[in-house]
């Protein structure tokens, strides 16, 4: 019996090919599919870093916009404290210490000034003086309050910072 070709294994072969054919879109599509989700997993790290970036670029306008405010609140009470000591009136003195309430609730510190080394980031230097009382090179006197915000000096502290006192003896010629 010779047996001749069967239909059915072109078929068979047909529905082999086909799924093969089936199986490599598939691949190929688990391929495309994990591609995508690598771009996805990029583009959310990317979105995220750009949240995190606009938001910390809000904090730090809001930021400088407070200080400038604060910064004229503190001229305002440096004026009522002139005021105040010169009229000797207790309303004066009262709105004064409101206003310096006002700005240590919002974060804003005097910079410790007498006695400590002077340092050009806190201390503008406007005399330097001869004195026993301190260290060469620290503060001897406090003219002008400074203040810090946020760790960031707000105003200068305005000082006199002291040196050692000249060794020089002056010579008294008779004439």
């Amino acid at each position: 019996m010779t047996s001749e070709p069967s239909k059915p294994k072109p078929k068979r072969q047909k529905a082999e090919e086909r799924i093969a054919e089936l199986e490599q879109k598939l691949t190929d599509t688990d391929k495309n599919l994990e591609m995508i989700f690598i771009q996805l997993k990029y583009a959310k790290a990317d979105l995220d870093n750009l949240q995190k970036q606009t938001q910390r670029r809000i904090e730090e306008a809001v930021d400088r916009n407070n200080a400038r405010i604060l910064y004229q609140l503190i001229t305002i009470a440096d004026e009522l404290c002139i005021v105040a000591a010169t009229t000797k009136n207790e309303a004066d003195d009262m709105i004064h210490a409101k206003i310096l309430k006002l700005l240590e609730n919002e974060g804003v510190k005097p910079i410790e000034a007498n006695g400590n080394p002077f340092d050009p980031f806190k201390h503008e230097a406007i005399l330097e003086v001869e004195t026993h009382e301190c260290s060469p090179g620290c503060v001897a006197e406090e003219i002008r309050s400074g203040y810090t915000y946020k760790d960031k000096v707000l105003r200068a502290a305005m000082v006199k910072v002291a040196k050692a006192p000249s060794t020089k003896t002056e010579e008294k010629h008779d004439v």
